[in-house]
């Protein structure tokens, strides 16, 4: 079974997220989307973040619903996984991938990421290994953003993939933060 993991502080969990996770389950080769929330992720400010049990509370109860009005095919593949909760923290990706190995060794994984995140994979640790060893699912941010992936994946070593038919979902956890807040 080929499992995407998609990580995240998911502060809050929304459509975009969803519907990518259940777009890629559904359109792909890969069989599950793992919503990998991360309780510590080490290129964000942890003091902006929402109780990690609250996160993760939210995404489970927002994919069982999700689930249960079975909008698309795909949103039954998408699974909220608590894994890192129980690793050394900050959450290091390459870390993670590497125990998902160990404790399931009878499937294989894979990497869904946003463009927000593959601008700054350079910043990831151990970002080199995990592009050779890990199929990587990228969801550019429009045609600009496609054209600029496009361009950055020409002769890299490893299996990248661009969702290209993949709809655009025009929400990030950022403004809804900030809505939020505005309605305060």
């Amino acid at each position: 079974m080929l499992i995407a993991i998609y990580g995240g502080s998911f502060n809050p969990l929304h459509f975009g997220h969803t519907g990518m996770a259940a777009w890629v389950a559904e359109h792909t080769a890969v069989d599950e989307v793992w919503l990998m929330v991360t309780p510590n992720n080490p290129l964000k400010a942890s003091g902006m973040l929402a109780d990690e049990q609250v996160r993760l509370q939210s995404a489970r109860e927002e994919i069982q619903r999700l689930q249960a009005s079975r909008q698309s095919k795909g949103i039954a593949h998408v699974r909220v996984s608590d894994f890192e909760f129980a690793l050394p923290r900050p959450s290091y990706t390459a870390n993670t991938l590497r125990e998902l190995e160990k404790a399931y060794p009878g499937h294989r994984f894979a990497l869904l990421i946003g463009q927000d995140n593959w601008n700054i994979r350079q910043q990831w640790r151990e970002w080199e290994a995990i592009q050779a060893r890990y199929p990587i699912y990228v969801y550019p941010r429009g045609k600009e953003g496609m054209k600029q992936i496009e361009r950055e994946t020409e002769g890299l070593n490893g299996e990248i993939h661009l969702l290209k038919d993949a709809p655009l979902f025009d929400i990030s956890s950022t403004q809804l933060r900030e809505q939020n807040k505005d309605n305060k």
